[in-house]
């Protein structure tokens, strides 16, 4: 049986505009500290490495030190906090439904891969009523592995029965096209996700400004790949 085509997104700042729940709840624990809360602007350079990563950010651009163990107290108090209301203030990116339904009905096989804990993305996968869509979500702790390790991607493509081969991953950030690139696997990103520098600058295979060309970009990327038969031809030469 062949395996199908698959087009793999992150969540956070790819299809969906979460910052400003997450700013929220980041928020909601700096206060706590003692510390001043931050601007929804700060996102871009804060959110986008998972939780751990941002709340660390939080207190570096504070300018307060934090060890370890208060960082995992409160890595476990961010996710109890956001379980409670993850998407309120979130939304869809507009054109993610046509674009979902188009590549659907072109044949792909499609899939979420995130850094964000699999709890928090199911929880906001409903929210938007569109969990049934994904062959495949994967979440920070669904595998062993990461991103920016690719075997996150890779065994999230695996779990949804798609074509490592034929594959492409859609990112707003660093990480995914780091993602994607080990493993070797093309990435069409967007422009206004989260990232600290212009995505164009991170050499992506594409960039969309608007998901209603993301079929097209999807088209054309896919087009540009070797066959199944001469991938695996070149992987063993």
């Amino acid at each position: 049986m062949s395996l199908r085509p698959i087009v793999v997104f992150d969540l956070d700042g790819t299809l969906a505009e979460t910052a400003p729940d997450i700013m929220r709840v980041l928020n909601v624990i700096l206060e706590r500290e003692g510390l001043l809360a931050l601007p929804l602007e700060r996102a871009r350079e804060l959110v986008g490495a998972g939780a751990r990563a941002l709340i660390a950010r939080g207190f570096m651009v504070s300018g307060r030190p934090l060890d370890d163990e208060t960082l995992e107290r409160l890595f476990e108090d961010f996710l109890l906090i956001y379980a409670e209301d993850v998407a309120s203030s979130s939304h869809l990116f507009d054109g993610v439904q046509d674009a979902l339904d188009t590549l659907t009905a072109e044949g792909y096989l499609l899939a979420v891969c995130t850094n964000k804990p699999i709890l928090h993305t199911r929880l906001i996968l409903d929210h938007f009523k569109i969990s049934q869509r994904f062959a495949a979500v994967a979440g920070r702790d669904s595998f062993p592995y990461h991103k920016p390790d690719p075997r996150h991607l890779t065994l999230t493509i695996e779990a949804a029965g798609g074509d490592p081969a034929r594959a492409v991953m859609i990112g707003d950030s660093r990480t995914d096209i780091a993602t994607a690139k080990a493993a070797g696997i093309p990435t069409i990103c967007v422009p206004f996700g989260y990232t600290d520098v212009p995505i164009e600058t991170l050499d992506p295979d594409a960039v969309i400004q608007h998901f209603d060309a993301l079929p097209a970009a999807v088209r054309k990327v896919m087009g540009a790949m070797p066959s199944r038969i001469e991938a695996e031809a070149i992987a063993h030469s």
